[in-house]
């Protein structure tokens, strides 16, 4: 990964100065983007799930989906970019969860797999760029750390 690309991701910066986080919009991220549209498509095809004894698994289902959104945005507004990073691997694991519990519901025989398919396919893609995501924001802060060590030794060497 070059060095533009640890400073930016998806289009939003990383922040390359020496103290430099800023709060992210999230709104801006296409990974953001992409996991609302699942947790909207979600949330339209457990009303299809049998009216008794699946509620457990929707229930699980929505959280867990709920889950990488809001862990998204709460990222967006962390102090530092290893905070922001620490939100990205919570919401990595919980789309884990939420393939695991699509292959439940469509083992379970509660989700076809003309419906399954393109919801696993989502939730893949959306672990993938959450994975790049988080990778260039661990990037991004070791190389800001890098940065910040050559001048403190600098410095030193000046003093």
């Amino acid at each position: 990964m070059g060095r533009s690309s640890l400073q930016q991701y998806d289009g939003i910066s990383l922040g390359a100065g020496l103290h430099c986080w800023r709060m992210q919009d999230f709104r801006q991220l296409l990974v953001w983007q992409r996991a609302h549209e699942l947790t909207l498509a979600i949330k339209q095809v457990v009303r299809t799930f049998p009216k008794s004894g699946y509620s457990d698994l929707k229930s699980q289902l929505l959280r867990a989906t709920d889950s990488i959104v809001s862990n998204i945005v709460e990222g967006c507004g962390a102090a530092t970019r290893k905070e922001f990073a620490r939100y990205l691997d919570i919401s990595i694991k919980s789309a884990s969860e939420v393939d695991y519990r699509l292959q439940l519901a469509r083992d379970d025989g509660c989700l076809a797999y003309q419906a399954w398919r393109p919801l696993s396919d989502q939730i893949v893609d959306i672990r993938k760029k959450l994975f790049a995501l988080r990778r260039a924001v661990i990037a991004a802060d070791r190389d800001a750390e890098q940065r910040r060590a050559t001048r403190s030794a600098r410095r030193t060497d000046d003093g």
